[in-house]
């Protein structure tokens, strides 16, 4: 049996999936996270994004503001994360065509 931080989890995911559009999509994120924390977010987004653009760190910390830890983190993520970014990235990639 999955304990609770699983099931809220799911249950999180489950909410994301039914936005339906980028205001709802704010709306949500606006009630549920902090400024920082959709900050954070968002930037790690940006990171990722640029990362896989094979972007180098220096640039990205100057462009991003984030820490050369945090790219270090997220360019982690990209090595060895489970292809969420990728995924994404290469249906955005898709959409522009």
């Amino acid at each position: 049996m999955p304990n609770n931080n699983e099931n809220n989890i799911h249950f999180l995911y489950e909410l994301i999936l039914l936005l339906k559009n980028e205001q709802e999509c704010a709306a949500l994120f606006d009630d549920l996270c902090t400024p920082n924390e959709l900050s954070t977010l968002a930037q790690r987004a940006v990171v990722a994004r640029m990362l896989s653009q094979k972007r180098v760190y220096s640039e990205i910390v100057a462009e991003t503001g984030a820490s050369t830890a945090t790219v270090s983190r997220v360019n982690r993520s990209l090595t060895y994360g489970k292809n969420g970014y990728d995924t994404l990235f290469a249906r955005l990639d898709g959409k522009d065509q």
